[in-house]
């Protein structure tokens, strides 16, 4: 299969706008990754829209104008149009999208009810296909886009805890990476994913015992978590112009942890 047959009306891809004009939304960003990745996007130049179910924190960054903050249910198509709608009649434009809201809650596989495994999945897999699909067209029309999902070491390997439900969803979350890439290359609009193993989140520090944390750390040859800078200077560098030859693609953070 050729480029011409996945996309025979494909444009020649136009230059990239200046960081300082483009306008980075990213989900989920209260808090731990989505908070430190607002943070790293405002101090690149970007003009950032911040989205949550609660905006309280977020909206305490010293930004000025460059930066609106809007609630936002990912789970929720009509929340997301109309979240998407507020940014671009705020900003005019969305060239950035973080897909970063997620929910995780420790469960094996006799303990994930029907309601638990719903949840999952709303949030972590239906939520960046909604968010994704709503941003993509606008992208795809100024001729360039950056769209960045937030998977899972889980994804690729089922997990070190028994997870299935978010490891499925965040299986989900590479696969869509993959056909958003493909559907989009043409026309200057990348799609890649980061898989984190552990990232210092208080998510991580009050579900996840500190005898376990030790047991965790000791797996990863670098011997300690992902801090939440790193995670997000990776954002910054899968949505930096310089990356448009990058697409489909899904960068570890996992410290040297393999899977046996």
């Amino acid at each position: 299969m050729t480029t011409a047959d996945i996309a025979p009306a494909a444009v020649k891809p136009r230059s990239a706008p200046a960081i300082h004009d483009q306008v980075a939304l990213v989900t989920g960003a209260n808090a731990g990754m989505g908070l430190a990745t607002v943070r790293a996007l405002l101090a690149a130049g970007y003009r950032v829209a911040a989205t949550d179910l609660d905006t309280s924190v977020v909206q305490a960054e010293a930004a000025g104008e460059r930066l609106f903050c809007t609630r936002m249910d990912v789970s929720s198509r009509d929340e997301v149009h109309a979240a998407c709608d507020a940014i671009e009649a705020h900003f005019g434009r969305i060239d950035v999208c973080v897909n970063n809201a997620g929910f995780l809650q420790y469960a094996n596989c006799e303990q994930t009810t029907p309601e638990l495994w719903d949840k999952t999945l709303r949030i972590n897999l239906d939520g960046v296909f909604h968010v994704s699909q709503r941003v993509a067209p606008g992208m795809k029309s100024r001729g360039f886009g950056r769209i960045v999902n937030i998977a899972s070491y889980g994804a690729k390997t089922g997990g070190l805890s028994p997870l299935p439900a978010y490891a499925a969803s965040k299986g989900g979350v590479i696969s869509l990476t993959f056909s958003f890439a493909r559907e989009y290359a043409p026309f200057g609009v990348t799609c890649n994913a980061l898989a984190p193993t552990f990232v210092k989140t208080q998510m991580l520090t009050e579900q996840v015992s500190a005898q376990r944390q030790a047991e965790l750390r000791r797996m990863i040859p670098v011997g300690r978590f992902c801090e939440l800078e790193e995670l997000a200077h990776c954002v910054l560098f899968l949505a930096h112009p310089m990356s448009g030859f990058i697409t489909g693609e899904v960068l570890d953070l996992n410290g040297g942890l393999q899977f046996d």
